[in-house]
């Protein structure tokens, strides 16, 4: 027998086999288990793993509703609950659980979407930040946050691609860009889940909503999605397929109809292509009532219908549906349903709980100490000030406007959302710290200091129906040597079921900044939403703008570090943001016509709108800097190269301004000549760098086949040899350097 040293494989080999031998022993061991639990289990304990109940009443008196839905639990009937959190709550209702025969744990998920109890920016507005590591530091908390209040699972990240902004969901992903898109999903199920599931810190995370349901007609919520296979191959399943490579425990499908088929009961995309060509051994939940929305849609006769169809198509769990739990065994009993598809469910929730150690220890996730050391520490505050002042867009700096200098005489913190708390966290919140929170013009008067008058009056509130309070504002504003104007969008106007039909100001926000335009003063305009949105006038004559999001529990003060120069601005747009409504949805990734406009001059009988510049407001990818960077002397290592062969591409990044900050480095590419038409520009990289006044860095991106795949007409991940052109700028419509390489046959 061969006998191999220590030296000869090397220690870091060793422990890395070692640690892979460990982990396949616990999952062979867990596999184990299941199997065992489930040959004990009756079909109705089985039905009862699938069933998921919200706990809302559980909170209020003890009606008989609630009552009966303690005995089902006792019973074995629910194998998780959603809208139950803290200690107190999770280990009572978990206790229920562990009366039933099996004494089988339950789940406890929560829609935790940017934050538990320390509140981040929107997802999209984190997203704007494009720095990854913070990404996951912000899952991470919450993750710590929300496992420490009894929480296992998480109903996040959304990875659908959002080009539509009047889709008010737009402010739970990642953008409009699938690789971006990509690279963040992963981030944020590694900040959620860890190295491995079963950290005590850790929550399951779930890829949702499976899937296009960003991609729903007109941006209005719930409605069906129509696409061609290669749009949803190329363009709206890679997020999902790279949540799945970073360990994603759960996933969640969707509301929508896709071409035709909801997505609850679509075979094709749960069986075929997640548990079948992905090989996920995760577990499927509906999304809410999704189940029984089918019979509405059309698509089942009845809820049991709805029931064997959604278990067919692959739909592990039912969320509040009641669907499974009403008629599956009876379906089973009568051989409509098929016992092995009930296993095959069952197992994979089973897993899960294993996995998580529920079985070992089911209140490991219910610790008292733990959760008030959790939400209390004041690390996760610092955090989330940190992480909310890299979202924060600078969009435009007229002649240096901004930063703000110390010092100054007066400042008028004017608009319907300069003393906003609540509406700077933003939809989709465990729990609100208004009154822990500093507003915009609390956070300018703590930085710009006593010295300095600090004057405030809100114009209007949010809907701005009408003008009484503009006279007050407007007096605020002459006797004041700058004007910040707060505007944009309540917490409650993005978010799951708030689509839009019109999205620039509400109400007479535009007039107020006119009114303060027409006595002399330029404002620095800072906008509050969890979309983009439309500002036509206020782009052309206002002297600076911050897109600030919904920025979170330490949103006014990250705002007024960025007014201030205390934080300079390095964030990138993850949309694209229309001039109008009619542009939309609008992409940067747009593909070629046949009459495409070459010059804004000239559109006759060009693809492009005669009562509209054609160009976005703000392109994917802008973000403006209080420094400038010089990009040069752009090198490839080889011109061409064969199918296994890699190309290097260098260039020499500067910081030329007078600033220390971070420049988003970004790779695009354009495949001109294909079997399939391709866009225009693609998004294959970026690079965050941060430079000091003077520094030079040399920036290197690889470019290998895979970078130049893409899904042909067959659906086949290939790249075809021919010319391909590199791209490397500061944003999509900033290329600073060009170079074109070949794929050899």
């Amino acid at each position: 027998m061969k006998r191999y040293r220590m030296g000869r494989i090397g220690p870091g080999l060793l422990a890395l086999f070692l640690v892979a031998r460990l982990a396949q022993a616990a999952d062979d061991g867990v596999a184990q288990r299941v199997e065992q639990l489930l040959g004990q289990m009756t079909l109705e304990e089985k039905v009862g793993q699938l069933n998921q109940l919200s706990g809302k009443e559980f909170t209020g008196p003890a009606t008989a509703k609630v009552r009966s839905m303690e005995a089902e639990i006792r019973s074995g009937g629910v194998g998780s609950m959603l809208n139950i959190k803290g200690v107190p709550d999770t280990r009572r209702l978990q206790a229920l659980a562990l009366q039933s025969r099996l004494r089988i744990p339950l789940l406890f998920g929560l829609d935790v979407i940017h934050g538990y109890q320390t509140v981040f920016p929107v997802p999209l507005g984190e997203s704007a930040s494009w720095d990854l590591e913070a990404i996951e530091e912000s899952a991470r908390i919450a993750a710590r946050e929300a496992s420490a209040s009894g929480i296992h699972w998480t109903f996040a990240p959304m990875v659908d691609i959002g080009r539509d902004p009047r889709w008010g969901r737009v402010m739970e992903g990642a953008g409009e860009d699938s690789y971006l898109g990509s690279r963040i999903a992963q981030a944020r199920v590694r900040g959620f889940q860890g190295a491995r599931l079963g950290g005590v810190e850790s929550v399951m995370a779930t890829a949702k909503h499976f899937a296009a349901y960003g991609a729903a007609i007109a941006g209005r919520d719930y409605n069906a999605v129509d696409m061609s296979e290669q749009m949803l191959h190329e363009t709206y399943l890679p997020p999902f397929k790279a949540a799945l490579d970073a360990g994603a425990a759960t996933f969640m499908n969707a509301f929508n109809t896709l071409n035709g088929i909801p997505a609850t009961g679509h075979a094709s995309l749960q069986r075929d292509i997640l548990k079948g060509a992905w090989g996920f051994k995760g577990f499927v939940v509906s999304d809410w009532g999704s189940v029984r929305e089918m019979v509405v849609h059309g698509y089942a006769g009845d809820l049991p219908d709805a029931a064997a169809k959604a278990l067919a198509a692959g739909s592990d769990m039912d969320m509040e549906s009641n669907a499974y739990s009403s008629s599956l065994a009876a379906q089973v009993r009568a051989g409509k349903v098929a016992m092995a598809q009930v296993d095959d469910a069952v197992r994979r929730v089973l897993t899960k709980k294993f996995e998580l150690g529920l079985f070992d220890d089911p209140y490991r996730f219910s610790d008292p100490a733990r959760e008030q050391a959790a939400l209390n520490d004041p690390r996760h505050r610092e955090a989330a000030r940190r992480i909310a002042g890299k979202s924060i867009v600078l969009l435009k700096n007229a002649g240096g406007v901004l930063p703000l200098k110390r010092g100054l005489r007066s400042i008028a913190v004017v608009g319907p959302l300069a003393d906003a708390r609540r509406d700077l966290e933003g939809g989709w919140i465990v729990k609100s710290n208004a009154d822990r929170m500093a507003s915009l013009v609390d956070a300018v008067r703590e930085a710009a200091g006593p010295s300095t008058k600090v004057s405030y009056a809100p114009g209007c509130d949010v809907a701005c129906l009408g003008k009484d309070g503009f006279a007050a504002a407007l007096q605020a504003a002459r006797d004041a040597d700058v004007v910040v104007l707060a505007l944009g969008e309540s917490w409650d106007m993005s978010g799951e079921a708030k689509s839009r039909a019109d999205l620039t100001l509400p109400g007479r926000q535009g007039e107020l900044f006119e009114a303060l335009c027409a006595i002399g003063k330029t404002p620095v305009v800072v906008i509050n939403a969890g979309r983009p949105l439309i500002f036509e006038n206020v782009a052309e004559q206002a002297g600076a703008i911050l897109y600030a999001w919904f920025p979170g529990s330490e949103g006014g003060r990250a705002t007024a570090d960025v007014l201030f120069g205390d934080v300079n601005p390095s964030a990138r747009l993850p949309m694209t943001f229309p001039r109008n409504m009619g542009q939309i949805p609008i992409s940067y990734q747009q593909y070629e016509t046949g009459r495409p406009v070459r010059d804004d001059r000239n559109i006759v009988y060009k693809s492009a709108y005669i009562d509209s510049p054609n160009t976005p407001r703000y392109a994917f990818g802008h973000g403006l800097s209080y420094t400038s960077f010089a990009y040069r002397d752009l090198t490839l290592s080889q011109a061409s190269m064969g199918p296994g062969g890699k190309i290097t591409l260098s260039f020499l990044l500067a910081n030329s301004g007078k600033r220390a900050g971070t420049e988003v480095v970004q790779l695009y590419l354009r495949d001109p000549v294909a079997s399939v038409v391709r866009p225009v520009k693609e998004l294959k990289g970026f690079q965050l760098l941060s430079l000091q006044p003077g520094e030079e860095r040399q920036v290197t991106f690889t470019i290998d086949r895979e970078t130049l795949s893409f899904f042909d007409r067959k659906l086949a991940w290939t790249a075809e040899p021919g010319k391909f052109e590199l791209m490397v700028g500061s944003a999509s419509s900033d290329i600073r350097l060009r170079r074109t390489i070949e794929l050899l046959p």
